[in-house]
């Protein structure tokens, strides 16, 4: 398993990187997917990715727009509750 788990984290690393897609439109692409999967852990994972990419919370709050169009009001509470909580405490780390 230890060798299966490497070889999945280089695969999502290249998944990753900078191409025609930048890293921060990747962020917020795999946040939508997170959120519309209701994953807690990858909703964390990914909103601070955003913001490690730049995004601002405004970009953050668009991208879940576009979510909730297709996720509804089970996605949408994921979004206002886990993501803005998570936005808040990073910002509040970084201050």
């Amino acid at each position: 398993m230890p060798e299966l788990a490497k070889k999945f984290n280089s695969f999502t690393e290249e998944c990753f990187k900078e191409g025609l897609l930048s890293k921060k439109e990747k962020q917020l692409i795999a946040l939508g997917i997170s959120l519309y999967s209701q994953d807690e852990y990858c909703i964390i994972y990914h909103t601070k990715g955003c913001l490690d990419q730049g995004c601002s919370e405004q970009e953050i709050l668009e991208a879940i727009g576009v979510m909730a169009a297709f996720g509804g009001g089970a996605t949408m509470s994921q979004a206002v509750t886990l993501v803005q909580n998570c936005v808040q405490e990073i910002n509040q780390m970084k201050h």
